[in-house]
């Protein structure tokens, strides 16, 4: 048979196979395989995609991947089977699937890192942050001699979650030096130059202050904030890269709920007084202090959808783990028994037992990466489940740091989401970005 004729026939063939299993799981996992996939050294990673049928698989760095055990560049594989890739060295492959033999299927990328150690935390931390500007909270009216009442920030048109980044040319790295701008600008009679950053975008406007009658001096009409302070829970230091992540979640605006963009910030060691039960409908919290003198542990470098992330020159104290644990990468999770690191009183980190009773393959970072239900009678005893405060405490599976607990569900207070480590490493830096693990490939 003429070889073009003989590759088209092939191809009405698999259009054809295609067309009719469309909405068949074989063919939904060869849609779902990544495009690209991270291993450590050491792991052993799995393609899943459960297609009858036979291919091609090709590699053309068996040096730094095998396929199958094999260091051949090619070889026959079923797809029914999974497809086994064995890192070998550290590096970047390129694994080729063509069915039969001749018609291109999937291209996967594979990064092969060296194995990533890190300290699980469990740590009560209190978080001050200051944000890179001043940021917009509220509107007030200003009441003039006349009786007029208006609020000048309101009329230059500038919104709640707004970032003042400088007023007439002047960086606003301090609240405490707005007063003075305004009462200049006010007794000038001229109006203020204002950049702000709305939706990453920066943006001018010109504001013109108003004397208020009752308090006697000059306004803007708005209500701003430039710092914020809490509680939570260390959740990772890597010692080569001194670099720590905690909280799981991004740090908001108490009145706007606008994430906070970090200008600066510190981490402190903080020490558990009491927790409130969490009961249904209403999550319970940690109840917890730093003085003004408590131990600074690090720096506040990024505020993400994944958490907090600085600096940190030491391992911090009451870690339950004398030696760095491997980190298990979101392919690896698996539902059934794990166990969450936190504090319920003072400073020492207890272990709990938990059960992860679902998992989601995610093709990209995305918080809710797992739930997972408190199984542990003293934990249960002592908070109701999971209360505020806990988020960032660290998830360990198999010997591994897999996620972070982040949220709470209110209705029910012992089941919650956590996030996968992975994402948290990777908004740290300690991982690189732009590729992923993903729901085909799983550890074994």
């Amino acid at each position: 048979m003429n070889p073009n004729l003989r590759r088209k026939m092939l191809g009405f063939i698999l259009a054809f196979f295609l067309c009719f299993a469309a909405t068949a799981e074989p063919v939904q996992s060869l849609s779902h395989m990544p495009n690209q996939i991270r291993l450590f050294s050491g792991q052993q990673g799995k393609l899943q995609l459960a297609i009858p049928a036979e291919a091609l698989a090709s590699v053309d760095r068996p040096d730094i991947v095998q396929v199958n055990g094999s260091s051949k560049t090619a070889q026959q594989v079923s797809l029914r089977q999974p497809i086994q890739l064995t890192p070998r060295q550290t590096g970047k492959a390129e694994v080729t699937l063509k069915l039969f033999g001749t018609i291109p299927l999937k291209k996967v990328h594979v990064d092969v890192m060296p194995e990533l150690k890190v300290y699980p935390g469990g740590q009560t931390i209190g978080v001050k942050v200051k944000s890179a500007g001043i940021l917009v909270v509220g509107h007030h009216l200003v009441h003039a001699a006349d009786g007029d009442k208006s609020s000048p920030g309101e009329a230059a048109g500038l919104k709640l979650g707004d970032l003042l980044i400088s007023m007439n040319g002047a960086a606003l790295n301090d609240i405490t030096n707005v007063p003075s701008i305004v009462e200049k600008a006010g007794t000038s009679g001229k109006p203020l130059d204002i950049t702000f950053k709305r939706d990453g975008k920066m943006l001018k406007t010109k504001l013109v202050p108003a004397f208020d009658d009752q308090d006697q001096t000059w306004r803007l009409g708005l209500y701003i904030r430039d710092s914020a302070a809490g509680v939570g829970t260390l959740t990772f230091y890597a010692p080569h890269q001194k670099v720590y992540g905690a909280l799981g979640h991004v740090i908001t605006d108490m009145n706007t709920q606008t994430p906070i963009e970090v200008g600066s910030g510190q981490i402190l060691q903080s020490n558990v007084t009491s927790i409130s039960r969490s009961e249904e409908g209403e999550p319970g919290e940690k109840r917890a202090h730093f003085l003004k003198d408590s131990r600074i542990l690090g720096n506040v470098e990024k505020n993400t959808h994944f958490g907090i992330f600085g600096k940190m020159e030491n391992k911090p104290d009451f870690s339950l783990y004398p030696e760095p644990i491997p980190v298990g990468l979101s392919g690896e999770v698996k539902t059934g028994p794990a166990e969450i690191l936190t504090v319920v009183e003072g400073q020492d980190v207890e272990r709990f037992k938990v059960e992860i009773i679902h998992v989601s393959r995610q093709d990209e970072p995305a918080t809710k990466g797992m739930v997972i239900r408190i199984t542990d009678p003293r934990l249960i005893k002592k908070t109701g489940g999971i209360v505020q405060g806990m988020s960032g405490s660290p998830i360990v599976q198999n010997g591994k740091l897999i996620g972070a607990v982040t949220h709470v569900f209110v209705n029910d207070p012992k089941s919650g989401y956590g996030c996968f480590i992975e994402w948290m490493l990777q908004d740290s830096g300690v991982l690189p970005a732009g590729t992923h693990s993903q729901k085909n490939l799983k550890a074994s």
